[in-house]
């Protein structure tokens, strides 16, 4: 992203410390770069998916870590960023891609996807109850022309939700992006095993600490940790453990944690950030 959180891990870093930075976005990278320029050697900015971490670590000759810090879903700079086709409140091409260079777009999705498949991840990622009717608003219009506008398709998808439930909480396109933008970037496809990959990357009381934004990101994440801190696989009334297998790490956040009051009238998108975290056994 644009390196907030790498600055604040830089400035805490004890002098031997070195940080690596990943994103598939080469305008995080540069962005990154100069805001922490000067830090030197003890930061690196690497380009790609942290979903490949390991073997980005092991081309830097890199085995294990003291700390990972994953901050999921799209950066601030994506979404303020006009042209990039994130936000359903600024006219832009449907594209909403993290990685500009990827040849697949929102507009692939949009004008390719059949109605069944628009409505599963419609229904699935964005998790909303209109799906159906929002396919179906999506398909229509398409048969006359290409879709190829955000504004424009969060109008239709703000026409296909019925008015009563436009009158309460947020913009009605909102859940469609995010379905849109999840199903584009391949965001949840491998994240339990990017979870996985980065606790095993972890050094013994190692800390692995993850921000989610939205549900389905909370839940796989959530689920994960505790697999870890209670991996028994024995029938609950069994009156010992027969299967044999050890907790390898503790949950540190019981519950997640969540923005304060002043942060979040600071900052607005904080609202949805949940920080959850683990220490390696």
């Amino acid at each position: 992203g644009g390196g907030g959180h790498a600055e604040a891990v830089l400035e805490r870093l004890p002098q031997s410390g070195r940080l690596i930075g990943i994103d598939r976005d080469a305008d995080a990278i540069a962005e990154a770069g100069k805001r922490l320029l000067r830090f030197g050697n003890a930061f690196t900015a690497v380009r790609g998916n942290f979903f490949q971490m390991k073997s980005l670590l092991e081309g830097l000759s890199i085995q294990r870590a003291d700390g990972i810090l994953l901050d999921l879903g799209v950066s601030s700079h994506q979404l303020d960023e006009k042209a990039r086709g994130f936000s359903y409140n600024e006219d832009a091409p449907l594209d909403m891609r993290m990685d500009a260079s990827a040849p697949f777009r929102a507009y692939d999705v949009v004008n390719g996807y059949s109605f069944e498949e628009l409505a599963r991840i419609i229904r699935e990622y964005g998790e909303e109850r209109y799906a159906g009717r929002v396919a179906a608003s999506i398909v229509k219009a398409r048969e006359k022309a290409a879709l190829d506008s955000t504004v424009e398709l969060a109008q239709l998808i703000k026409n296909a939700i019925p008015a009563a439930t436009r009158r309460e909480g947020p913009h009605p396109a909102r859940r469609t992006f995010q379905a849109l933008r999840i199903e584009v970037n391949g965001e949840l496809e491998g994240l339990k095993k990017a979870v996985d990959d980065a606790h095993s990357l972890l050094a013994p009381n190692g800390v692995l600490a993850i921000i989610t934004f939205h549900s389905l990101e909370d839940r796989i994440v959530k689920l994960t940790f505790r697999e870890y801190e209670n991996p028994c696989t024995c029938d609950p009334r069994a009156p010992m453990c027969t299967c044999g297998k050890k907790p390898t790490a503790r949950i540190l956040t019981k519950k997640p944690l969540v923005a304060s009051e002043s942060e979040q009238e600071e900052n607005s998108r904080s609202r949805s950030a949940k920080l959850r975290a683990i220490q390696k056994l």
